[in-house]
């Protein structure tokens, strides 16, 4: 079904109001809404995944859509705010009379949707990280992203590679930081390490020198992991060379942007964290399936954009493409017939990974989807 997406967008938000221009057709357009962090702390998030729908959403109509039908976008911004995105899902529902949804840059504003999209019964598919967002299995949820708990075991296995046994953590204390941290306390001990200092921060906090300085001054610290997103790590990585640690620093997929590297600076250099093959193409080996689709798809980003490709427009490419595949198959935008036939999907070769759902996992990706990457001088190094 790869070759049927060839797309791009017809509907534009701006801060809650939303436009949206569908090009007419003898049958109804196809309708997809989605909610996305666009503005705000979380808009490194929501910016490249808006993008990313509309460029190929437009793509596809150009290619003459799907089921002969064409593809109307309906987005609105929710500037990162849980109360927003339970709005515009409402409305999204009630009003706009989506046939499905893609969205919910962050776990919170996903979670505040996934109450809704239930009740409706509408499928939904989130770009968001927490692990909670499809477990326990929800029905009509679905996401793409690697999981906070993934992130953890990837890096808690090179931690423990190259022979680190006592670990601090330091992570925010909401949404995707907290349920990350909560993932790292259950899956450390696994990996025979020991957490012998654990601080939080806000994501608003402007600096986190002392829950650093207390890490600094518990004895027998080897390395440390952070887990955010947003400004709150780039913060976090300049304090951290600013007190001269002496220890590594790891993060977690949520700075897989080049926009964590602007933020924080050379203070990058050195940093590992697990992230998807898409930040390093050209490094994957010639036989990694993922290696062309991951390549073809950095390319026409930046070459639209003129920016950086980062992980977070990939969620948005794998969500369409799933979503678009699931309604081909279907044969009609029959709810229930689109919720199965997403489930189904079964080795699509995408931006994260070899993606395979069943009845019991609603993201479809292993461990091996990660790879572990090194910042060197601003750029990605892969690290396995």
């Amino acid at each position: 079904m790869r070759d049927l997406v060839k797309w791009g967008v017809v509907a534009v938000v701006a801060t809650g109001v939303c436009s949206s221009a569908g090009t007419a057709s003898a049958a109804e357009p196809i309708k997809i809404g989605a909610f996305l962090s666009a503005t705000g702390p979380a808009s490194f998030l929501g910016e490249p995944e808006k993008k990313t729908l509309e460029m190929y959403v437009e793509k596809v109509n150009k290619a003459g859509g799907v089921l002969g039908r064409k593809i109307e976008l309906v987005v609105y911004d929710d500037g990162g705010a849980g109360d927003k995105a339970s709005t515009f899902t409402k409305r999204l529902i009630e009003s706009d009379k989506v046939d499905l949804l893609i969205g919910g840059s962050t776990t919170g504003t996903t979670m505040a949707a996934v109450p809704l999209v239930e009740r409706a019964q509408l499928p939904f598919i989130s770009l968001a990280g927490g692990v909670n967002i499809v477990e326990p299995v929800k029905k009509w949820v679905f996401k793409t992203p690697h999981t906070d708990r993934m992130a953890a075991e990837k890096v808690f296995a090179d931690m423990k590679k190259k022979g680190f046994t006592k670990v601090a953590l330091i992570s925010e204390d909401a949404g995707f930081g907290k349920s990350g941290h909560d993932q790292s306390l259950m899956v450390v001990k696994n990996y025979g390490i020991e957490i012998v200092a654990d601080e939080v921060y806000s994501p608003k906090d402007p600096d986190v020198t002392a829950q650093l300085t207390k890490i600094k001054n518990s004895p027998g610290v080897q390395a440390v992991f952070n887990f955010g997103f947003g400004q709150g790590p780039a913060i976090v990585t300049k304090n951290f060379k600013q007190l001269g640690m002496g220890v590594p620093l790891f993060q977690s997929h949520g700075v897989a942007s080049k926009d964590y590297i602007k933020l924080a600076g050379d203070a990058t250099d050195g940093v590992r964290l697990p992230a998807a093959g898409l930040v390093v193409p050209e490094q994957l080996a010639a036989t990694d399936p993922q290696k062309p689709v991951v390549s073809a798809f950095k390319k026409e980003y930046e070459t639209a954009f003129k920016s950086d490709v980062s992980t977070f427009a990939g969620h948005a490419y794998d969500g369409l493409q799933i979503a678009l595949a699931a309604i081909a198959r279907a044969g009609s935008v029959d709810k229930e017939k689109v919720r199965d036939e997403i489930e189904k999907t079964s080795g699509y070769v995408g931006t994260g990974g070899m993606v395979s759902m069943t009845p019991t996992d609603h993201m479809g990706l292993s461990l091996s989807a990660f790879h572990m990457v090194e910042i060197r001088k601003g750029e990605w190094v892969l690290s396995d």
